[in-house]
């Protein structure tokens, strides 16, 4: 973004106090806006950063981190270097609570902020109360994919572990995410049993036929298990079905889609059917004008696939643009997401299926390109080499 050819991004300008700008998150809009205010510091407003993790994992490149294709590091985007360059304040806290009548947000730690100005970009998140209710045992026994920085650090515990032994895995959700991970991990454990759990869902629900049948022969291609059943239960070294059956399993893996948090019930925010803050097409909440939110914890992020490889036009432009016009007491501009939107879903082994529309391709090239858009993404904020 060019500041200098774009007026409409130039640091925002107020007069009287300097207006206090909350960030909570650090999703990928968030860490765009950092980047912004890195070349163009915001003089007249106070803006904090709250996000209890120093580095961002790129989804994207989850799958190939687990596939044994990518470092850990190759897959993350350091927050410190972001923070210190745009010169903002940043608490490495989780939310607990946030108020939009009052306009404060409460800290894991107790403390209390008050916003003129709000931005909510979290993430996808699970939340573990509503999934315990609904599979019991899930948080003793079950290997979250959310927090992903959490996942990214407890993977290569359970490489270690199969190094031992052949593992016996169940993957949980058979979203596009779910799909990745389980020929991933075929891909790294290749002794291990890998078991894909989809209901009564048909696998790639929401493709196209074509990408329907495709992801079907590469999950088979490569050995995993489909098992049109449900998880009702864990306990240690079994799942319990709806069928009434019982599943041997060392390292359930719990890929199901995105949640909202359990501090937004009580927010006073319009919500979503499924709890998602409600946004207009300005990305702002339909109920209180000073907040804005993007990413997965916006009503208009479709989560119908669990995706975790889709490269369209991102919202974080959109959300930067009207962050700074608001700031500055200017109109809004809508963000029109994309009618189409490109997916890459990795198949463990170098190998990628894409999906635009109606349109349907796979192979290793496949597989490169991703690569090379998932690299592309992340350089403009890995630090500069010495």
């Amino acid at each position: 973004m060019n500041n200098a050819s774009d007026p409409t991004l130039a640091a925002p300008r107020t007069c009287g106090p300097a207006r206090q700008l909350l960030l909570l998150g650090a999703g990928h809009a968030h860490v765009q806006l950092l980047a912004h205010m890195a070349r163009s510091p915001w003089a007249d407003a106070q803006v904090t950063l709250i996000a209890p993790y120093d580095r961002q994992l790129y989804s994207g490149m989850v799958p190939g981190f687990v596939a044994g294709h990518y470092a850990l590091e190759d897959c993350v985007i350091p927050l410190t270097p972001l923070v210190q360059r745009s010169g903002i304040r940043w608490l490495q806290r989780s939310v607990r609570a946030l108020d939009a009548q009052a306009q404060t947000v409460t800290l894991d730690d107790g403390s209390c902020l008050h916003f003129d100005w709000l931005s909510i970009n979290t993430g996808a998140a699970q939340n573990r109360a509503q999934i315990e209710k609904a599979i019991p045992g899930a948080c003793e026994h079950a290997l979250f994919v959310r927090p992903i920085e959490t996942f990214g650090n407890l993977w290569p515990q359970v490489v270690e572990m199969a190094g031992t032994r052949a593992l016996r895995f169940a993957v949980i959700g058979a979203g596009a995410a779910g799909m990745e991970l389980a020929m991933a991990m075929r891909q790294r454990l290749p002794h291990a049993s890998v078991t894909l759990l989809h209901g009564d869902t048909p696998l790639g629900a929401g493709y196209s036929d074509k990408v329907q049948a495709r992801l079907k022969a590469a999950l088979l291609a490569r050995h995993i298990t489909l098992l049109a059943d449900s998880a009702t239960g864990l306990r240690a070294g079994a799942l319990q079905l709806a069928s009434g059956n019982s599943l041997v399993c060392d390292v359930p893996l719990l890929a199901i889609g995105a949640q909202a948090p359990c501090w937004l019930q009580s927010s006073g925010l319009a919500l979503d059917a499924q709890g998602f803050v409600a946004v207009d097409a300005c990305q702002r909440s339909t109920s209180h004008g000073q907040v804005f939110a993007a990413g997965d914890i916006s009503s208009r992020t479709d989560r119908t696939l669990a995706r975790s490889g889709v490269y369209a036009v991102r919202a974080g432009p959109a959300l930067v643009m009207n962050l700074v016009a608001a700031l500055s007491g200017r109109p809004l501009k809508e963000h029109q997401p994309p009618q189409h939107t490109l997916n890459l879903i990795s198949c463990g082994d170098r190998w990628a299926i894409a999906s635009w529309g109606r349109y349907s391709v796979q192979g290793r090239w496949v597989w490169r390109l991703k690569d090379w858009i998932d690299r592309r993404f992340l350089r403009p904020y890995q630090p500069p080499e010495e």
